[in-house]
């Protein structure tokens, strides 16, 4: 039972950290929720990634009021909100912060209110906002949590009954908001990772472990949790310890006290009883004060220690250049996301300043983003974002720089290249992004990759393993041959107008098989030019445009 009355700044961190925990525990089953069976669903990755920046701010120093942990928490997901899910998640928590402006403790009424005003920032945030959606989750949980504060204004524990059931309610109506999840027999991906989120902090609140707090129907994946949070963690060093001849004092709750006191100094903490033994684990500064905490408890019989620094410094991104503040600014620059060492060469000899990795297999945070585009030294400078679920993050990224920045929002490589050869170097800026986009939407693209679970989508029974082709994005074709795949996608692409057609190989297929399938397509439209690059991506065998 919860018996706080109110939340401090130590208490939100030690939710936070709960949620995020609990969230990449789970990060491959809201993956897997993806609506298409493709290789890169990352809404569980995006939203987790997020939430670890969130904590690294929060450990930045001890908040002991509310408002300035939630600012930290904010901060700290602005500004490593990755994907269109991770964005969305870092502005429910900006509302949920500017909710608490100078609010020392956060009582049940405060957190509703502040609930609500995240998702009401969050859909503000959304071009076009969708139902069926994280934000309808976000949205509902918020008005109920209002509702709920209203009857019982001091009372933690109905607030918490009341937002994870509703939460929970909505979640599983979402199918019938979008039919292309009910096709696919999934929830919103977005909406069961916030789920996650609110669990772990109800859990904190509690003084339990997350998992048992599960909502019903729901388990736990370990697999591949610890090692993604070790590569993120802030902290140095993981401190695992056994503790034997408990004190004869220690109760129940003591052991919650003692699992607070280890929350407040770390993060993925673990503190389970078992008769006369406590098996203890955390990520922290400060081993020392773990091991002094636990010998109040009881005895220390085991202990193991493992330093993380110097591999979290060996995987750090080499810093971005900074360009000598004597150098003359030029008028454009442009910063392009792809991923594959041939489109990275396609895009610098475009004249693309920098490249940002990432787009298919691993969205560029925000921060990325803004930093890779004021380190241009040019008056404005465009950014081709290359993948739907970057656009909304590099949008909030040119809204966060004092920079004139603007985004083309192209949804794959070839758009992007489409975008960057209408550009006019003697055309005004508003000019260009008009001409940049224009461009982009001409181009039609077929995509080919492979299905990593069953599905059906429209008329398609989809088994794991399948070559499926998507026009335009959607699903249109499957096949157990590469070829076949291809060339029918070309059909669906390909009208008696087009005289262009593009084909782009990744780094699973050989540049003898792209030579014979360019061969292929030029019998097939002999009207039209037939050109083959090395793209280099992954996951994908082919991206396909026709103009």
């Amino acid at each position: 039972m919860i018996q706080t009355k109110a939340i401090d700044g130590l208490l939100l961190r030690e939710m936070v950290i709960a949620g995020a925990a609990l969230l990449e525990k789970n990060r491959e089953t809201v993956d897997a929720l993806n609506v298409f069976p493709v290789p890169d669903g990352d809404t569980g990755t995006n939203m987790s990634l997020t939430m670890t920046s969130a904590i690294r701010e929060l450990n930045a120093k001890e908040y002991i009021t509310a408002c300035s942990a939630a600012d930290a928490m904010s901060k700290g997901a602005l500004r490593g909100a990755r994907g269109n899910s991770g964005v969305i998640t870092s502005q429910i928590l900006r509302g949920f912060a500017k909710s608490l402006n100078g609010a020392e403790a956060i009582s049940p009424v405060q957190f509703a209110q502040a609930l609500k005003k995240g998702s009401e920032t969050a859909y503000k945030a959304v071009m076009k906002p969708k139902e069926g959606t994280i934000l309808t989750v976000a949205r509902v949980i918020g008005e109920e949590a209002v509702r709920q504060a209203e009857e019982t204004p001091d009372d933690y524990e109905a607030l918490f009954d009341t937002i994870l059931k509703s939460g929970e309610a909505i979640l599983q109506r979402t199918p019938d908001m979008l039919p292309v999840l009910k096709q696919a027999g999934v929830v919103d991906a977005g909406g069961r990772g916030f789920m996650y989120i609110l669990t772990g902090f109800y859990a904190a609140l509690r003084g339990e472990e997350p998992e048992k707090l599960l909502a019903a129907g729901e388990e736990s994946e370990d697999e591949g949790a610890e090692g993604a949070e070790e590569e993120e963690s802030p902290f140095t060093y993981t401190c695992s310890f056994v503790l034997r001849h408990i004190r004869e004092t220690v109760t129940e709750e003591s052991v919650v006290i003692f699992r607070r006191q280890l929350n407040r100094i770390g993060q993925n903490v673990k503190a389970v009883r078992e008769d006369d033994r406590i098996t203890c684990r955390l990520d922290t500064n400060d081993p020392g004060k773990a091991l002094q905490y636990g010998l109040d408890v009881g005895e220390i019989v085991e202990c193991s220690l493992v330093n993380h620094k110097e591999e979290r410094r060996a995987k750090e991104p080499p810093k971005v250049e900074e360009t000598p503040k004597d150098a003359e600014r030029k008028q454009y620059g442009f910063v392009s996301v792809s991923l594959g060492e041939g489109f990275a060469n396609i895009f610098k000899d475009l004249n693309v300043d920098v490249i940002v990795d990432g787009g298919q297999t691993m969205n560029p945070s925000i921060e990325d983003l803004q930093k890779a585009a004021e380190s241009v030294n040019a008056e404005t400078v465009f950014i081709l974002p290359n993948n739907g679920n970057v656009i909304l993050a590099a949008q909030q990224a040119a809204e966060l720089s004092e920079r004139d920045i603007r985004v083309v929002p192209t949804k794959n490589v070839a758009m992007g290249i489409a975008a960057i050869v209408a550009f006019q170097n003697d055309a005004d800026p508003d000019s260009n992004a008009s001409l940049m986009e224009s461009a982009s939407q001409q181009v039609r693209t077929g995509t080919i990759t492979y299905a990593v679970r069953d599905s059906d989508y429209e008329s398609l029974h989809i088994c794991q393993g399948d070559i499926i082709g998507l026009t335009n994005g959607k699903i249109s074709y499957k096949s157990n041959d590469i070829r076949d795949v291809a060339l029918h996608l070309m059909s669906d692409i390909v009208t008696e107008d087009d005289t262009l057609i593009t084909v782009y190989y990744g780094q699973d297929v050989s540049e003898e098989d792209a030579g014979k399938l360019q061969e292929e397509i030029r019998e097939r439209y002999p009207d039209c030019d037939v050109d083959v690059y090395l793209g280099g991506q992954p996951l994908y065998y082919y991206i396909i445009s026709v103009e």
